[in-house]
């Protein structure tokens, strides 16, 4: 499961806003090392995948309605998992064609988090932010990519608006 949401938020949080400047890791050289390390070709074509996976996934995460999700389903068409059974039990091996592979375990990824952990995979509160979270807290109430950039933002916001009261 660890691996699958790494992988998720590796993806999702590809693309985040620096000092006010969105970016996106998943173009040029950053691109390529970003996906050969979670098994990619690293590929412009995979990259370029990626990105859409990407775009597709964050919008189901805010809550994109049935579009984004019917991508989604395209994406893992023609794909196929077959066992292998192996001395420490059965592992799943995904077939399908290289460049197409790791946007294809995004998307397994998600629908794994989704399924074991519902309700937690969420967009940071912070408006201003790009970034996204599994909450793990056991009341299932954080709001924040990070506790201590955007938690603390946002806190120090509410005070000062209530100060100014």
């Amino acid at each position: 499961m660890l691996e699958n949401e790494d992988l998720l938020l590796a993806l999702l949080n590809s693309a985040p806003v620096i000092d006010g400047v969105p970016t996106d890791a998943l173009e040029g050289a950053e691109g390529r090392a970003l996906a050969l390390r979670w098994g990619g070709t690293g590929t412009d074509r995979e990259s370029a995948q990626l990105a859409d996976v990407r775009r597709l996934l964050q919008a189901v995460v805010r809550g994109g309605g049935a579009g984004p999700v019917d991508e989604l389903a395209a994406v893992l068409e023609g794909a196929v998992q077959v066992p292998r059974v192996t001395p420490a039990g059965v592992r799943w091996e995904l077939r399908a064609p290289d460049d197409e592979k790791l946007a294809v375990r995004a998307v397994l990824a998600w629908s794994g988090v989704a399924e074991e952990l519902p309700g937690r995979l969420r967009a940071c509160a912070n408006d201003e932010c790009n970034l996204f979270l599994v909450d793990h807290s056991r009341p299932g109430t954080a709001k924040w990519c990070s506790m201590a950039v955007c938690g603390n933002r946002m806190k120090a916001r509410a005070h000062a608006s209530r100060a100014a009261r």
